[in-house]
């Protein structure tokens, strides 16, 4: 995976194929080892766009871990996870969206509500309804993610910053403006103070608070 961040796709997948048939004829085609081999592979394939490669390898190492670690293990959870951020972005909304619920689940119960992989996974199923424009399914998810960032980071750390806004974002769309501009103002305002004021985030964050005072006509 390192050689593929550092830019050298092609060879890090040559790399990578070549050590899991190595590993395969090891440790056999169903060793936990493998099914993180599999994953990784998948992975270099996704973020290329070559989704119809990836998700039999992420549909591979989901099972291998299922069948190896039982269907509750916190890795169950995040090969459940990546097979539906697959399909999330393949626009295959209803099938992403069972496996990030049953994630959230396992991680839940094995990890605690609180734990930072479970605000990764209600981050998740946020991000899929409101791609969808279910604003009031992602707008409860976001909040509690927000409430969760808040206690767990503390009141301006920029996570909560970015909760923030994509809360405002699912108020806007649900016509609460006069809470969604508060969430604005105030995520600029950590923005400002943890980043600096002539950071992107910041200027992002105030370009999308005037296009909401110009649908206002203020």
């Amino acid at each position: 995976v390192s050689l593929y961040q550092q830019g050298d796709h092609d060879q890090a997948i040559a790399q990578a194929k070549k050590a899991l048939t190595l590993a395969e004829q090891e440790l056999g085609s169903e060793h936990r080892d493998i099914a993180a081999s599999l994953n990784n592979l998948a992975y270099m394939y996704r973020t290329r766009g070559e989704y119809a490669q990836a998700e039999p390898l992420y549909q591979r190492s989901l099972a291998i871990w299922e069948k190896t670690l039982g269907p509750t293990h916190p890795d169950v959870a995040t090969g459940l996870n990546n097979l539906a951020l697959l399909y999330r972005l393949q626009g295959n909304y209803d099938k992403a969206e069972p496996l990030y619920k049953r994630s959230l689940a396992i991680r839940t119960k094995a990890l605690g509500a609180s734990h930072a992989d479970v605000i990764t996974s209600l981050n998740n199923l946020a991000v899929l309804y409101a791609v969808q424009g279910k604003p009031e399914k992602a707008a409860p998810l976001y909040q509690r993610v927000l409430t969760l960032r808040e206690k767990k980071l503390g009141m301006s750390h920029p996570d909560v910053a970015t909760s923030a806004m994509n809360l405002a974002e699912q108020q806007l769309a649900l016509g609460q403006t006069a809470q969604a501009e508060a969430l604005m103002k105030r995520s600029i305002l950590i923005r400002q103070q943890a980043l600096g004021r002539d950071h992107p985030d910041v200027a992002s964050s105030l370009s999308r608070l005037a296009a909401v005072h110009l649908a206002q006509n203020r």
